[in-house]
């Protein structure tokens, strides 16, 4: 089995931290989205995956994947180029599939319990495809999925405005060759794409059987700066901190603190975890970070009460003041205005930020 992972899209959502670089490589609890993927992928056994890329941000995920021995996968990158909906994008690896059965990932979602149920589910009967599903509140927006009463896939809906159900699709497929050629014969919905659900939906139509495995555990899609957050927060509640940087005498910490070896907790700063300190990082005397915060690489924090958020790195923040639920950008410098006049807040906000002062 191979496995596709999608990493087009232009991540309108995560505007401005997307207008410099791919949603796919934006890091929860220090690690990029993207990674997740692949290691799910991994830890099933399928090691063969094809890396689908749209127009923006090819060199950069290239440059973190290479070649995939890293995360010990083989990878082929696949150029979708313009976004054409999911089916299209699976259509393009067609090459790369060839006959195989394989996984198809999106590359900005995250599951706590990985794929090898949904798959091994896929495995032990004669199917053509098979989906994650998964209970959500708001399954308008959502392709859902309707099931009879032995828990069997007989239709398929794209965001309905009456939904079936509550099972939404989360991004996850199993699918087997016959996919392509349904592909193929697809139009385009009103939206302007070639839908998979269509395509799922083309496979029911033809009398073929399709899986239907609901994920137990959390899921996160991190489309949007809130689903980072909480995505942030439901992986560092998981994770055992491992303290290899250095905690100074006097530097009060306590919980889950994930310290990388080159990073310092200075005397008076107080972290309370769960927390994520990348490589490079330095916490300095008077700053607090309280639960579910990650400092990204190449940082400075003084001074500063940070909380339930992410520093994506290379930043200074020392502004003596409150930082919270927040997602802050590569590079950006935050310091205090105290002794500035006139007396007011000084912004420089990118495009489609969103902020409470």
């Amino acid at each position: 089995m191979k496995g596709i992972i999608l990493s087009g899209g232009q991540g309108t959502r995560l505007r401005p931290i997307t207008h410099t670089g791919p949603k796919q490589l934006v890091p929860v609890a220090n690690k990029p989205v993207l990674q997740y993927a692949v290691e799910d992928l991994r830890d099933a056994g399928v090691t063969e995956i094809g890396v689908v890329l749209g127009n923006l941000g090819r060199e950069e995920i290239q440059q973190f994947l290479g070649n995939g021995s890293e995360f010990g996968v083989d990878i082929t990158y696949i150029v979708q180029g313009n976004p054409l909906g999911l089916a299209h994008a699976a259509g393009c690896a067609r090459n790369f599939v060839g006959d195989d059965d394989f996984v198809m990932y999106l590359g900005d979602n995250i599951l706590n319990r990985g794929t090898s149920d949904l798959i091994g589910s896929f495995e032990d009967g004669k199917f053509s495809a098979g989906i994650a599903l998964q209970e959500v509140d708001n399954p308008q927006q959502f392709g859902v999925a309707e099931l009879d009463d032995d828990g069997t896939v007989t239709r398929l809906i794209e965001k309905p405005d009456d939904p079936p159900s509550n099972l939404a699709l989360i991004g996850i497929y199993v699918f087997s060759s016959e996919v392509f050629d349904v592909i193929e014969q697809l139009e385009p919905s009103c939206r302007g794409e070639l839908e998979i659900t269509d395509a799922i939906q083309g496979l029911l139509d033809s009398g073929k059987d399709i899986d239907s495995h609901v994920v137990q555990g959390w899921w996160k899609d991190t489309g949007k700066p809130e689903d980072i957050l909480e995505a942030n927060r439901l992986v560092l509640e998981e994770r055992h901190g491992t303290q290899e940087g250095t905690i100074e005498a006097g530097a009060e910490t306590m919980g889950h603190i994930d310290l990388q070896e080159t990073s310092v907790i200075e005397d008076g700063a107080v972290v309370r975890g769960p927390v994520s300190i990348g490589s490079n990082t330095v916490i300095k005397s008077g700053a607090y970070l309280g639960p579910y915060t990650s400092i990204g690489p190449n940082s400075i924090i003084e001074n500063t009460h940070i909380e339930n958020s992410v520093v994506i790195g290379e930043s200074e923040i020392t502004s003596n003041g409150e930082v919270v639920d927040s997602l802050i950008g590569k590079g950006a410098t935050i310091g205090s205005a105290e002794e500035l006049l006139p007396k007011g807040r000084r912004l420089v906000i990118g495009e489609n930020s969103n902020l409470r002062l």
